[in-house]
């Protein structure tokens, strides 16, 4: 029987690959590619732990589990701290808070309920279970599908590079900004031939006394890209509107035939999803981000896109909270 189900485990893993594949070498840009990475990585999963010895599942498994479910709260509630101290109480910069407090009341509440409850409090904390294995799930498809997504852009053969602002400090750019502009100086002096276009993306925002595509080009300046092939786009207030504007500002120039679009590595695939319902024909690369930034700056990332998708994932989660009440609910 373990054979037969292990076998099964491992045609849907194989089919769900396949989907992915060809999901991917369609439009890399599709949140589906990640989900159906997913896919297929849990259930090849699934498979080796029912071919492989049962001391494997309760020795290196299950244990392995446990340890990440208890240190992963513990790591968010520190970085939750730092974010907090580093970069002031702004809603954005809690993510990584929140996230380890309510992993934290899960982990408790699994603790004081336990197998040995009574019927609804274990139908409750089994709602609570189903959900944060949803979210976790979805976490983690779109995290190692972003990874993925950003190493497959071409580096190579462009003909321009369009910077997304990130805001300014007064009239300075700051380290999250300088990364995304240090990126696209590499980028840039790697290509052959003619050197490619810099388009700058960013208006002015509160507190801020120039405009961010200003400021933007002189630090390049500065740091030995020819003025004459930096382009200014100052209207754009979010990322929607630096794809947009961006890509119109180049619209104008004769050869657009390879785009790539710059930003900090956690706002990736996110940039690019963005830029697919545009319809925009560019792909998107990351610039490294300072390790205690990133946390919060996933979760915000991930955030957003499971909004965006918001009716099918009210859908899928109303559904898994509601099982374990009707499994209840049928054992009375």
């Amino acid at each position: 029987m373990e054979s037969v189900i292990g076998a099964l485990y491992g045609s849907l893993s194989a089919m769900a690959l396949a989907v992915f594949v060809a999901g991917f070498l369609s439009e890399p840009r599709r949140v589906s590619n990640a989900v159906w990475l997913g896919v297929a990585a849990t259930l090849f999963g699934l498979a080796l732990l029912v071919f492989s010895p049962g001391w494997v599942g309760e020795s290196l498994v299950l244990p392995a589990i446990a340890v990440v479910a208890l240190l992963t709260p513990v790591a968010l509630l520190g970085n939750g701290v730092v974010m907090w101290r580093r970069e002031g109480h702004r809603p954005a910069n809690v993510l990584s808070l929140l996230a380890g407090a309510g992993l934290a009341a899960v982990v408790v509440l699994t603790l004081v309920i336990g197998p040995g409850g009574s019927r609804w409090a274990v139908a409750a904390l089994g709602s609570v279970l189903l959900a944060c294995a949803y979210v976790t799930f979805l976490f983690a498809c779109l995290l190692g599908y972003s990874v993925l997504y950003g190493r497959i852009v071409r580096r190579r053969g462009i003909t321009a590079i369009l910077v997304l602002g990130a805001g300014l400090h007064g009239t300075q750019v700051p380290p999250l900004l300088a990364s995304r502009l240090d990126r696209a100086r590499r980028l840039y002096r790697r290509q052959s031939g003619q050197p490619p276009l810099i388009v700058v993306s960013g208006g002015q925002g509160p507190g801020e006394d120039k405009t961010e595509a200003a400021a933007m080009r002189e630090y390049l300046v500065r740091h030995g890209i020819p003025a004459g092939r930096i382009l200014l786009e100052e209207q754009a207030t979010t990322t929607e509107e630096n794809l947009r504007f961006g890509v119109e500002v180049l619209g104008k120039r004769p050869a657009r035939k390879e785009v790539v679009v710059v930003t900090n590595n956690y706002h990736v695939f996110r940039t690019a999803v963005t830029a697919r319902r545009l319809r925009l024909p560019v792909h998107v690369l990351g610039a490294p981000t300072a390790l205690y930034f990133l946390p919060s700056a996933v979760i915000r990332e991930f955030i957003a896109l499971v909004v965006h998708y918001w009716r099918l994932n009210t859908i899928l989660l109303c559904l898994l909270v509601a099982l374990p009440w009707l499994l209840a609910l049928s054992r009375s």
